[in-house]
């Protein structure tokens, strides 16, 4: 015989409270829409993998041409595309760090290290394409940062996900978190 559990939403911020019961397949949602951005992000990455798309990844075409002069950092970006050494390095660490973004969420492990590393991705493709207007706010890259910032705030990968037994590791006599609880920011 199984028992069913309700869970709460509750939130408590600035005099403002928020209440509400997710329905039994919320979990279901949160696992595919953990399985679609990882997905996204893991093929963003191999994509940019010479022996995938038979040349090697090069970001000044974005930082150069691709962010808009109104952006606030376009300045930024066009510097960092002036300089060869950090280029190189930009060139190495965004399609490293997407192909470890998607394996973590599509796995559930160091979700909220992953998803705070995708929303990270997604404000810096957000602002480089911001044209200085309203419609900004509806920008696709600005909507994926908040999804990912949403699989984090739903410990995401507690359902289904490797952060569940990871944080159950004894280490001695107490579970990894308990031992080590600063992990809670990273896992879940």
């Amino acid at each position: 015989m199984s028992t069913t559990t309700r869970n709460r939403l509750e939130s408590r911020y600035a005099g403002i409270s928020l209440e509400g019961q997710p329905h039994a397949l919320s979990a279901w949602f949160v696992v595919a829409l953990r399985f679609l951005l990882g997905g996204m992000i893991l093929f963003a990455g191999l994509g940019k993998l010479a022996i995938v798309s038979g040349e090697a990844f090069d970001a000044s075409g974005f930082l150069v041409h691709g962010v808009d002069p109104a952006s606030p950092v376009s300045g930024l970006f066009g510097a960092m595309a002036g300089n060869a050494a950090l280029l190189e390095i930009i060139n190495v660490v965004v399609p490293a760090t997407q192909i470890l973004i998607g394996i973590g969420l599509i796995v559930g492990g160091l979700l909220r290290l992953a998803a705070l590393g995708g929303a990270i991705q997604m404000m810096m493709f957000y602002l480089g394409g911001w044209e200085g207007d309203i419609l900004a706010l509806f920008d696709s890259t600005l909507i994926y940062a908040v999804l990912f910032l949403a699989l984090a705030a739903f410990g995401a990968g507690r359902i289904l996900g490797a952060d569940r037994y990871i944080e159950t590791i004894q280490v001695g006599s107490q579970t990894l978190v308990e031992k080590y609880p600063k992990l809670r920011y990273i896992l879940g």
